[in-house]
């Protein structure tokens, strides 16, 4: 455990980052605070956060569950930040009945639905030319195995079309593929929101709001 804060610490601004994971996270944070002394960046085991949290102000959550068990606890707590874009791990509504504010890092200022979208691609691609059998293939020094397929021609299913599903339609449309996207609510300017991000008219084959689906054709 880094840097564990004493509850007798006084003028200090206490950061709990939540597990080891993700280390960029909480390097990051401390490298661009050292010259702030009078803010403190620990990173606890997940284990060790319900015994610890009421010791910090500000608590960065990660790959853990942030209960309300957990947050009654953190009775000096004033903001949760989700290190991510989904609040799933935080309960929102006991942070309310605490007085805790709760964010979130959204992902289309960030550059991280663009970093998504792009290992998405990264990923069917490698599945399609089965990447593993082909590196084994070179190993045992074989030429022409296995057969890959291309995504021209396919049909690409994005369950969720948020800030990530967006980018990943945009870098999906050279390959001429069809696609087919989801999401949970469709807004009633759904159209211009999907030609304000690079969708033209004839592009838009259709928008069913009942359903939820969206369909794009190259």
């Amino acid at each position: 455990m880094e840097g564990m804060a004493r509850s007798s610490d006084k003028n200090i601004t206490r950061v709990l980052f939540c597990g080891p994971h993700f280390p960029a996270s909480h390097n990051y944070t401390k490298e661009y605070l050292q010259n702030y002394p009078s803010i403190q960046v620990d990173v606890v085991p997940i284990s060790d956060v319900p015994d610890v949290i009421a010791n910090y102000h500000l608590c960065v959550v990660k790959t853990m569950r942030l209960d309300s068990n957990c947050i009654s606890r953190a009775n000096q707590m004033k903001l949760i930040m989700q290190f991510g874009v989904g609040l799933e791990g935080v309960d929102i509504n006991a942070a309310t009945r605490c007085g805790i504010k709760v964010a979130r890092i959204p992902g289309d200022v960030t550059g991280n639905a663009a970093s998504c979208a792009e290992l998405t691609i990264y990923l069917m691609l490698g599945l399609l030319r089965k990447q593993n059998e082909m590196r084994m293939a070179i190993e045992q020094k074989k030429l022409g195995v296995p057969t890959g397929e291309t995504l021209l021609g396919k049909t690409v299913f994005i369950l969720g079309f948020g800030n990530i599903g967006v980018e990943l339609a945009k870098r999906l449309r050279p390959f001429g593929v069809k696609i087919i996207a989801t999401k949970r609510s469709w807004a009633s300017h759904s159209q211009v929101s999907c030609q304000s991000s690079g969708w033209h008219c004839k592009q838009v084959i259709s928008i069913f709001n009942e359903k939820g689906l969206f369909f794009y054709k190259h």
